[in-house]
């Protein structure tokens, strides 16, 4: 049992803090004093420093409206969660910034050999050539880019050895056994077929008789199909060709998740389309795919209509075993909850009172986590508009809140939290990709933001009374996070289920490690592991506020 506790003492507010709203809003100023604060912006204290440049041109080129992605890993394997932020238009490429072990940074790109350059989409994260160590996987606008760990604090692009690279525009990304021979496969979202030399121009919202340029919708473009590679077991890929696979099918693929949605025992995948049909692609075995989203009801919204899918988040909601699924769309269109039957999806947005909290916003980043350690689920997600508000003069006109729900004890439903836990009081910005983690070991899950066209924001999780919790460190017989693997822990009248994954929001790689808040609880009964060849592992009485890791024997 290996057990963590912060050193940091939380840090002031940030300046951004106090007395800040959005203009043009209709929520009533608060001061933090009136507001039960769950998050606070600590980046700079934190030493985070990293802003987000999109900027390509003038003339709105729609790549700059969609990008802002990352990752959370352990890449030196310290117990302590590391941070890889991506960077498009700016100078000086993405950043490798290594916890101190207190939940603050220090920017060690220069000596990691991590700083890739180029118009980065999104990362995925996983041991692809099986030596224990994460590697990362870069989507970009132009040639994808693997890094991989040489297992001594740094990285090296080999990305022409191991046959990805694709010159496309990728989007998320994430990293699986589709086959079940024991290695991590690659399925890579892309979007649409753009270049520089076919940009059309297209028109913004306006007022009367005035309007303004924007940023196309996707369907004045070509779509494009996604791309599915095998690894060889030796971090080699081959892309994988056939008729009526998931190399098919075209589509505007922006986030993705990989769950066995029907239990058994091959892992499948979610893709939410842009203005399309999503898809769900089920895995017979060996990797062969087959769509079923309509029969599984979650391909359009209860009204037959496709949505604007971005982020997606998979969990288990209602203590059934079964991985749920959430889809978050554009302003106008609500998000889109699905409560897993086993043999089909049920709607149940409206149940679960997202229908009316959603609608307001357009969501890219998107978490399904117990903030507040009470043994339910709450909802985040990281707003920013595609069209500018025409009646924002200054400031950030895409710029929204984010949104902050709290579980419901129904633990099928969700309610605003008080001045959405602070967040109501932080400057709006234009926000895209959001990755999930315990930073500082204190067993409160945080969130980084990443922000259009400024700096990321750190939301430290800073909820009073939090309760109890236990983060499972699952790892592989390698010693790598084992992705794939379910994680049950046994709470006398009900069991809870979580899932080991680094996929989900949008465009990012989250914290693998499984988080369960555990309200009142002092101990647990038993943990169980159940890893993807159908192996186990239990732990007997283990006591909370504990991070344990647990591993894969050799032999199982």
């Amino acid at each position: 049992m290996i057990r963590f506790c912060s050193a940091l003492a939380l840090a002031s507010l940030h300046a951004a803090f106090i007395g800040c709203s959005d203009p043009g809003s209709d929520t009533p100023e608060q001061s933090a004093a009136q507001v039960d604060v769950w998050f606070e912006p600590q980046e700079t204290a934190r030493g985070i420093d990293f802003l987000l440049d999109t900027e390509l041109s003038d003339e709105h080129w729609m790549p700059e409206i969609i990008v802002g992605g990352g990752a959370v890993l352990d890449f030196d394997d310290d117990g302590w969660m590391d941070l890889y932020l991506l960077q498009a238009a700016g100078s000086g490429g993405n950043r490798l910034l290594k916890n101190r072990g207190d939940g603050t940074f220090d920017d060690v790109t220069g000596r990691s050999g991590a700083g890739n350059e180029g118009y980065a989409s999104g990362a995925a994260t996983g041991d692809v050539d099986g030596d224990g160590d994460v590697d990362i996987f870069v989507t970009h606008l132009g040639p994808d880019v693997l890094l991989l760990n040489n297992g001594d604090g740094t990285f090296s692009d080999a990305t022409r050895d191991s046959g990805l690279g694709d010159d496309g525009w990728s989007t998320s990304s994430t990293f699986f056994d589709a086959d079940s021979d024991g290695d991590l496969d690659l399925y890579v979202c892309r979007y649409v077929q753009w270049s520089p030399e076919t940009v059309l121009p297209c028109q913004g919202l306006g007022t009367g008789d005035r309007y303004t340029r924007g940023y196309c919708k996707p369907s004045r473009y070509p779509p494009t199909t996604d791309l599915m590679y095998l690894n060889d077991g030796r971090g080699r890929f081959e892309l994988l060709r056939g008729p009526g696979g998931v190399e098919s099918v075209e589509g505007y693929g922006l986030g993705v998740v990989a769950s066995d949605f029907n239990g058994d025992g091959a892992i499948d995948l979610f893709v939410a389309n842009d203005t399309m049909p999503d898809r769900l692609w089920q895995n017979s075995g060996g990797a062969v795919f087959e769509e079923s989203g309509f029969n599984w009801s979650c391909d359009r919204d209860n009204s037959g209509l496709s949505k604007a899918g971005m982020g997606v988040a998979v969990a288990d909601i209602n203590d059934d075993g079964a991985p749920d699924l959430l889809v978050c769309n554009i302003k106008g269109e609500t998000d889109s909850l699905y409560l897993n039957a086993g043999s089909h999806f049920q709607d149940v947005t409206s149940r679960a009172g997202l229908s009316g909290s959603s609608f307001g916003y357009t969501r890219f980043g998107l978490g399904l986590m117990d903030f507040n350690n009470d043994e339910r689920l709450d909802y985040f997600a990281a707003n920013g508009a595609v069209l500018a508000d025409p009646g924002v003069v200054d400031g950030d006109p895409y710029a929204q809140r984010n949104l902050l729900l709290q579980g419901r004890p129904d633990q099928l439903g969700f309610k605003p939290v008080d001045g959405m836990g602070g967040l109501d009081l932080l400057v709006p910005q234009t926000s895209r990709g959001a990755i999930f983690s315990d930073l500082d070991n204190d067993g409160g899950v945080d969130i980084l933001v990443l922000n259009r066209n400024a700096p990321a924001r750190l939301l430290v999780n800073t909820v009073k009374d939090r309760g109890n919790w236990i983060l499972v460190d699952v790892r592989n017989r390698a010693g790598a996070p084992g992705l794939g693997a379910r994680v049950e822990i046994e709470l006398g009248d009900r069991t809870r289920t979580g899932f080991v994954r680094t996929d989900s929001s949008y465009m990012t790689a989250s914290d693998p490690r499984v988080h369960f808040g555990l309200g009142n609880l002092t101990h647990i009964p038993r943990i169980k592991v159940i890893w993807p060849d159908g192996s186990s592992e239990s732990r007997e009485n283990v006591e909370s506020n504990t991070i344990i890791r647990i591993q894969q024997p050799e032999g199982s």
